[in-house]
């Protein structure tokens, strides 16, 4: 991406310079030798070899041209913005066009590949010097915005080093006292997207809260923190735009469209209307939402997607859906992939709990999860499925259970642990043996926060814990039919473990399916490749399930 100087006199830019000395320039006399050599960690980074980095630019605009191209961080081996998602909004100008703000994590090696320190650096266009903004603050500092007068800057920060799922919380600096204000402490959830009110003493910002993303102000002198908007529906961007705000809005019901919202009164009015051709001719699924006691006698929101003409006097076969993440909200989300309302349209009912780990529920019930996979997060998962089985329109011998990611963990998983409830599974780029998975992941410091370190340290409770719960070390009670599918250019979850689990499945004489896209990633991307995936899905729990 690119974004203007507010001076419009120049630009800035990313473009990705060569990190590593390729197998060519070691051996420039086999020119069609194919090895890649490597000498480090994170080698590869969620779907690519890292053999480039970004690096930050700006360049003047001369004549109509760019001219005088500088990289901010020449000379120095570290991206800028991060890898792999990062991008200009990693980047900021200053209101005087004077400095640019840039992300990065300027660490190599083992230290890396374990680290979530991410820092905010203010490069000087006059003198070219760097500045280290956030020094000592240990995890994420990402998302920089100044104020419009440039008094101060705001940024998204996490706490702990290694904890990519740690609270996101909003923090001002004053540029001139470089003092720094956590503005959102009062916040008891992750504080997402945001923007400065022109006021320069208020900021929106996006925030889930018991599975649905709203939009809420705060006040930079007193921290006050007020709702503005409320609804089934999910916010997932805000601007300023005229006297209110401009925000994209989705739903499990409907893909994102664009609002303008009042501030004082939270009214949305859509202004995009980009798929309302296409709504019209479909019917949704009635979306409910419910609270379910979990079995230690918590209160559990879970979202039931009954199907189109649903009548409460017949009975439907019913999917249990699990989240991925697996700090990853199942809020008023709608996805291509998993689309919960085209699941539903094929006659079933599916069942989304919000069980422990996702936020939105406050940072007890987010951080529950780390440490203990297998543990109460599954039995959350049985207590959503067990309460929906008392419905007189709930088929108890028709059920299912699909997820990916952490969700397909949790499909292998409960394969192993179920007792019999489900009739088949679909996982997609799950985790079937967490020991393989500590060694073949990139990103070492999840698997050192969530699982609690390598599983050859016998001294260590957490990571023996975690990997005593491996789905791998369940097969022997596995009796139901099995879908695997899988990206293998997901370098997140190796295709691997999807190939052990199908293989696992076939020797016990279990009937399994394998659906392995040779050119996806961790996700699937390409339209028919999307579309192989949705018949697929359907056609193996209509198998079962019907």
């Amino acid at each position: 991406g690119f974004t203007f100087s507010p001076d419009e006199s120049k630009v800035m830019y990313i473009k990705k310079i060569k990190s590593v000395e390729t197998t060519a320039e070691r051996h420039p006399d086999l020119p069609k030798a194919s090895g890649k050599i490597v000498d480090d960690l994170m080698y590869k980074h969620w779907d690519h070899w890292v053999e480039e980095i970004p690096h930050t630019f700006y360049a003047t605009i001369k004549n109509g041209k760019l001219a005088d191209h500088v990289d901010l961080l020449e000379g120095e081996p570290f991206e800028g913005p991060l890898l792999p998602f990062g991008g200009a909004g990693d980047v900021a100008w200053s209101a005087d066009s004077k400095s640019i703000v840039y992300t990065s994590k300027k660490l190599t090696g083992k230290e890396y590949a374990e680290s979530t320190n991410t820092d905010l650096y203010i490069y000087s266009l006059e003198n070219k010097t760097t500045e280290n903004l956030t020094e000592g603050m240990m995890g994420y500092d990402v998302s920089p915005q100044f104020s419009h007068d440039g008094a101060h800057i705001a940024w998204l920060s996490m706490e702990r080093d290694g904890y990519e799922a740690d609270k996101n919380r909003l923090f001002v600096m004053d540029m001139a006292t470089k003092e720094k204000i956590y503005l959102s402490e009062d916040f008891d959830n992750n504080v997402d997207d945001f923007i400065w009110d022109r006021d320069n003493k208020t900021l929106y910002f996006v925030a889930v809260v018991e599975a649905k993303t709203q939009l809420f102000s705060i006040d930079m002198d007193s921290k006050e923190v007020k709702t503005l908007t409320s609804g089934k529906h999910d916010y997932t961007s805000v601007a300023l735009g005229g006297e209110g705000l401009i925000a994209k809005r989705q739903s499990m019901s409907q893909p994102a469209e664009i609002y303008s919202v009042n501030i004082s009164n939270g009214e949305a009015t859509e202004i995009s209307y980009e798929n309302k051709h296409i709504l019209d001719q479909l019917t949704m699924g009635e979306v409910e939402e419910r609270w379910i006691t979990t079995s230690d006698g918590k209160q559990m929101l879970t979202w039931v997607v009954y199907p189109p003409n649903f009548d409460a006097t017949k009975k439907y076969p019913t999917i249990l859906y699990c989240q991925g993440g697996p700090q990853s909200a199942v809020s008023q989300f709608w996805s291509y992939r998993w689309n919960l309302q085209m699941m539903a349209a094929n006659d079933y009912i599916i069942v989304a709990p919000n069980r422990r780990g996702l936020p939105g529920f406050g940072q007890e019930w987010n951080e529950q999860i780390s440490g203990d996979y297998g543990g109460q997060n599954m039995r959350d998962y049985l207590s959503a499925i067990d309460a929906l089985v008392k419905e007189p329109f709930v088929d108890e011998d028709k059920l299912g259970c699909t997820g990916a990611s952490y969700g397909g963990f949790s499909a292998y998983w409960l394969a192993g642990n179920h007792d019999n409830r489900f009739k088949a599974f679909l996982s997609h780029a799950g985790i079937f043996n967490l020991e393989a998975q500590y060694l073949e992941t990139e990103e070492l410091f999840f698997a050192n926060w969530d699982m609690g370190g390598p599983y050859w340290d016998k001294s260590n409770a957490v990571a023996q814990k975690t990997y005593a719960t491996s789905p791998h070390k369940f097969v022997d009670k596995w009796n139901t039919p099995i879908m695997i599918t899988h990206g293998e250019l997901d370098y997140r979850i190796l295709a691997s473990q999807g190939m052990m689990a199908i293989n696992a499945a076939k020797l016990k004489g279990i009937p399994a399916r394998m659906l392995l896209f040779p050119d996806e990633n961790h996700w699937i991307f390409q339209p028919q490749n999307g579309v192989l995936f949705q018949r697929e899905f359907a056609k193996w729990f209509d198998e079962w399930l019907k």
